[in-house]
This record gives C-alpha cells, sequence and structure tokens, in this order.
C-alpha cells in the first residue's frame, strides 16, 4: 500500500501528462500481481464498495476528533479524504501496513453495520498519505488528473505494446486484469474475451481548425460531411445472443434504453448518436428533439411506461464496425458507408436511422450549411476522410469535428464552491446569473449556470482571491459573492427548464472571459436568454 499511496502522491503534484504516464508506468512494471492490477483499476474508476461512503468518513472521524475541529479543517482543506487522512489520530509510522489487494478485499467485504471499525482498522495500520491513498480507494474519487485513455496510454507504454491492441483488450476484462498483464508483461497469448458483447473503442476527431487551411483544395476528392447531432455517442452491440448498448467511455447504458436494445437482435457492431424522438423540446416532426429531452432519459436505472412514451429514444447511424462475423474496421469510410446503407433496411426505423451525407461541394459551401445548423439538435458537422480505417482515438487527418460557434452571453458571479482534487484549496466552481429585469429598478439575479473550467491557471488564482475578499455570505462549503463581477459565459444552446428557478438550462456553459471592465448592471437580462432558448 505505500507505494501504491506514493503514486497518488506523486500524480496530484504532477502537472504535465508525461510526467503521469512515467509514475503509472513505472508503478506498472515494478509492482507484482495483484496488488497493480487493483491499482489501475482504481485509478481507472473500475471498483465500487457501497459500504463506504463519504458520510461513512465523516462519521468515523468525529467519533475520534472534536467535531468543530473537523468542520474548520475541511473547510480549510476542501477535501474530506485529504482532511480525514491528516486528522486521523494514527500512528506516525504504519507499522504493519496492507497490500493493496488486501485493502480491496477488506473493502469489499465491508457491510453498512461493519464499514465504521474495519476501516479504522485498516486506518490505523497506515500512515498519512496510506490513508488518503485508502479512503480515495474506498470512495471511488481518486481525481488525480488521470482519464482512462490516459491510464491505457501508460499501461501500453510500460511494456511496450501498441495502445490500440490494449484499447482492444481491455474492455471485457476484469479487475485485477490478470490476463492483461500476462499479455502484455509476461508475453502470453492475448486476452480472449470470448462470443460476448464487448464494447470497441471509438473513432474521435480533432477540430478542424487543426487543419481547414491544407483542406480545402482537397475537399470535394477526399472528403465526406455529416451532421454531428446533439445527442450522446452510443454503440451498440449484438453478440453471443446478447445486446448492449454503450455510451462513449464504455459504461454500459442499456438500463436506461430498453427499447433501443430489444430492437436490436442482429450480430453486429454500429456506432452513432442517442437522440430522442418529436417535435417537442426543439425538434422537427419525426426528427430528433434538442439535448434538452435526451437528458430527461440519462442516468436512470428504471425508466416508465410515461418516459418511454414522452421521451422515445432513437439512434442515428454514422458507422458499420461488424457485420455478423465480418470486422469491417480496417475498410474505408466509403465502403463501411455502402455497408451501413444496406444494413440499414433491416433494422426497426422507429430505434434507427442514418445520418445523411450533406451535400457540399467545397469547404466554402459546408461553411454557409453550418451557419444555419442551429436548429433540429444539430451541434455542428463531421469532416471524414473517405479512405479512412476506423482506428481507435483520435487520428491525425482523417476525421475532423466543425462545431457551431458557441453562444456567449454576461452574466454576474453570485456564488463559488472549491473544487477538488488539486482545484481542492481553491474556489473553482462558480455559479452565475442574469438579471430578472431591470437591475436599475430593483430587479434581482436569477442563477443561470455553474461552470469549472474555461479559465487559466492564473485565472484561476484571480477568482479565488476574488471570491476570498467579496464574500458576503456562507451556506456550508458555499461562498456567496457581492453581485460585482460580471462573467463572459461561452455556451452550446439553451434550454426551457422546469427544474431550475430561471426556467432555463444551459449546455455545456464555460468562462470565456472575465469583464473586470463591464460594471454588474450592464449584464444581460433572462429576456436575453429566452430569445436564444429552444423550447
Amino acid at each position: 500500500m505505500e507505494r501504491f499511496a506514493a503514486l497518488v502522491d506523486a500524480l496530484v503534484y504532477t502537472r504535465s501528462r508525461n510526467g503521469k504516464l512515467r509514475l503509472i508506468a513505472d508503478y506498472l512494471r515494478t509492482t507484482p500481481d495483484p496488488d497493480r492490477g487493483w491499482a489501475l483499476a482504481a485509478l481507472t474508476d473500475g471498483l465500487d464498495f457501497p459500504a463506504v461512503k463519504g458520510s461513512t468518513i465523516r462519521t468515523l472521524l468525529m467519533e475520534r476528533v472534536d467535531p468543530v475541529l473537523f468542520a474548520l479543517s475541511r473547510d480549510y482543506v476542501g477535501d474530506t479524504a485529504e482532511t480525514a487522512s491528516l486528522l486521523w489520530p494514527g500512528p506516525d509510522a504504519a507499522a504493519d501496513p496492507p497490500t493493496v489487494a488486501e485493502a480491496v478485499d477488506a473493502l469489499a467485504r465491508m457491510t453498512r453495520l461493519s464499514a465504521l471499525g474495519n476501516l479504522a482498522t485498516l486506518l490505523d495500520r497506515l500512515d498519512a498519505n496510506g490513508r488518503f491513498a485508502l479512503l480515495k480507494l474506498a470512495t471511488g474519487a481518486m481525481r488525480v488528473g488521470i482519464s482512462a485513455r490516459l491510464a491505457k496510454a501508460a499501461f501500453a507504454q510500460a511494456f511496450g505494446v501498441s495502445i490500440d491492441d490494449v484499447e482492444e483488450y481491455w474492455h471485457g476484462q476484469t479487475p485485477p486484469y490478470r490476463p492483461l498483464f500476462g499479455w502484455a508483461a509476461d508475453g502470453g497469448p492475448p486476452p480472449h474475451a470470448g462470443d460476448r458483447p464487448l464494447f470497441r473503442p471509438f473513432m474521435l476527431a480533432h477540430p478542424l481548425e487543426d487543419a481547414a487551411a491544407d483542406m480545402a483544395e482537397t475537399f470535394a476528392e477526399h472528403w465526406a460531411a455529416e451532421w454531428k447531432w446533439d445527442g450522446i455517442r452510443v454503440q451498440i452491440v449484438h453478440a453471443g445472443g446478447e445486446t448492449r448498448l454503450y455510451s462513449r467511455s464504455g459504461d454500459d447504458i442499456s438500463g436506461s434504453f430498453p427499447e433501443i436494445v430489444s430492437a436490436f437482435a442482429l450480430p453486429g457492431v454500429l456506432d452513432g448518436e442517442l437522440l430522442v424522438h418529436g417535435s417537442h423540446q426543439g425538434g422537427t416532426e419525426g426528427g430528433a428533439a434538442s439535448f434538452n429531452a435526451l437528458q430527461q432519459r440519462l442516468g436512470r436505472k428504471t425508466v416508465s411506461k410515461a418516459m418511454l412514451a414522452d421521451y422515445p429514444a432513437f439512434v442515428r447511424l454514422y458507422d458499420l464496425l461488424i457485420q455478423d462475423d465480418e470486422d469491417l474496421r480496417a475498410l474505408s469510410w466509403e465502403q463501411r458507408r455502402a455497408m451501413l446503407e444496406a444494413f440499414i433496411p433491416r433494422l426497426d426505423p422507429t430505434r434507427f436511422d442514418i445520418s445523411p451525407v450533406i451535400p457540399a461541394t467545397s469547404l466554402e459551401d459546408l461553411a454557409a450549411i453550418r451557419e444555419r445548423a442551429r436548429d433540429d439538435a444539430i451541434e455542428g458537422v463531421m469532416l471524414k476522410r473517405r479512405d479512412s480505417p476506423y482506428v481507435p482515438g483520435r487520428r491525425t487527418g482523417l476525421w475532423y469535428k466543425w462545431k457551431r460557434d458557441p453562444l456567449l452571453v454576461d452574466c454576474v458571479l453570485m456564488y463559488a464552491q472549491r473544487g477538488s482534487g488539486k482545484r481542492s484549496s481553491f474556489y473553482s466552481d462558480f455559479t452565475f446569473g442574469c438579471w430578472d429585469g431591470d437591475p436599475d429598478q430593483g430587479a434581482d439575479l436569477l442563477p443561470v449556470g455553474k461552470a469549472y473550467f474555461g479559465f487559466t491557471d492564473e485565472e484561476l488564482k484571480w477568482l479565488d482571491s476574488y471570491v476570498r475578499r467579496h464574500t458576503v455570505n456562507r451556506f456550508g462549503p458555499v461562498r456567496e459573492t457581492d453581485r460585482s463581477l460580471v462573467l463572459e459565459v461561452a455556451f452550446d444552446s439553451v434550454h426551457a427548464s422546469k427544474r431550475h428557478k430561471s426556467g432555463l438550462a444551459m449546455r455545456f456553459p464555460r468562462i470565456s472571459r472575465i469583464r473586470t471592465d463591464k460594471p454588474a448592471h450592464e449584464a444581460d437580462r433572462i429576456e436575453t436568454l429566452r430569445a436564444m432558448a429552444k423550447d
């Protein structure tokens, strides 16, 4: 556990991607099974211990230290696990630290009733760094800047194998990944998934700005354009008599969309965009509704009959990866597209359709079409090289995305909350609002969104200092600021929402600029946002 704790500590303070890669690769190379497999699962959110929650840690700690001291310390530190690891009245040096495998086994066997006593026993065997790593592992909140993709890249770097192969073999394996390590580290055979409906890595796109100048002259001959729909990218797989629906991150979301799963029973793998039918919420009759409609369905473990009827889901298909037992990914986009067009008549038309190719003959022609693409759940356009195979990740020169220009609105900062992980000492989550009428006539601000990115590190420090100097009230971890700072907020779209006091919900809000030059009473009003909203 000491080496895992040292790794977690180092990752927290390492900013560069290459530095993180080296740390994880070194750990995986030099740590024996099964500890390295469990550590890898922890870093990629592959572990779940239902008996241990944040409330468990708070209850446990307040039995051993002054609750007031804990509350003050938590407010200062900004992270429950770090606060608990520092305040825990344990030994300065770990006398008998558990291995990662021992800790995982103990956490897995805990129940809600036994968690307090058993977790305390583990904490007593660890020093402060070990306690921090254990609590992060137990709650699944590592937050050390490691994505699943970066962890896979580190695995590939550790053992000198292809990241494409790692992506292909990863899914279907379970912690502590012994077959995966046996293949990569020991030269064994590749892990065999069998005839199961497994996720395949998505092919992704670069922003068009990276290649627009080079593409203009070759557009007509080498490129095809499709709409980029404003839903969620999904993959639907049928194998071995089972069907699964996966999100872009590889999460199984079959239970949330049973109508899609039941409608696909042909051996194969399809790539598409999950959308909701209907004219309500910003769509056209028979077409796709806005993302706000789809959002009513996301994250639900069970779906009522009313929800299925009011928000019927379908998949707008982009690509055909596997048909029957034939892997098509090495074929060109043009070949796969022709096979997809031939395949689509075999599918239920109420659950599947095909994303049309845009009839543009030049980049300038496409630009004009894109300018008119703010309706009907369209997020922008995709450009795909006609001879491109389907390969995992982002490959330069093959696929590009050209998103529509963001909408902008000037808002006033209202509330701030500390972040997590490396941002736990900074106020970095900002809630902002617009005026509900004329501020010079006494109108109030209504919250319209929350953002925690879009600013630089230097701007974050400035915003954190501003919040501390302009706090007028506190509500637990949240600080209310005086209504004086204007933030220019960029967002993709805004929708009517009954769940928000303002009646509006933004899609992908981010801080675009800090407007210290603009007085708060000149910020935008709710009516400006309503004019941009999709019903």
